[in-house]
């Protein structure tokens, strides 16, 4: 059902109504509230997969807009919530398949991992409800 007015951390027009207040469909965000503008906005970590071509990177950022923005991909496959720690940590489980920096090879086990991380949701969706979770506090 859309929302009586675009979601306030997403943007998005999909609500759901629960317990009588209308909810964003996307990040759970309640219609009506508002985040605390003396407050700094949450810091969400993600590690980041990018496709491009038969390649993906594993990368990590706080700022993933911006960072993706400067990034040459053809597709963001997921996030994974977590810092530099995790990214190092993914990039030695699939060291075999390095082929240069952070650029991986597309073998089966790093794209079931990656399809795995989803649960379905769309990545910009899930940090959403990251970013959501977090001002929830």
């Amino acid at each position: 059902m859309p929302l009586p007015q675009p979601c306030l951390l997403c943007g998005a027009r999909d609500g759901i109504r629960r317990d009588g207040r209308w909810h964003c469909a996307v990040c759970d965000w309640r219609v009506g509230d508002a985040p605390d503008p003396d407050l700094p906005p949450p810091r969400i970590d993600v590690v980041y997969y990018l496709r491009w071509r038969e390649r993906i990177k594993i990368g990590t950022s706080r700022q993933p807009r911006q960072r993706l923005t400067a990034i040459l991909h053809e597709e963001l496959l997921a996030f994974e919530r977590g810092d530099r720690t995790l990214e190092q940590q993914r990039h030695r489980e699939f060291a075999d398949l390095r082929e240069g920096g952070e650029w991986f090879r597309a073998d089966a086990r790093l794209t079931a991992h990656i399809a795995g991380l989803s649960g379905g949701i769309r990545p910009w969706d899930a940090y959403a409800r990251w970013v959501a979770d977090a001002y929830r506090g």
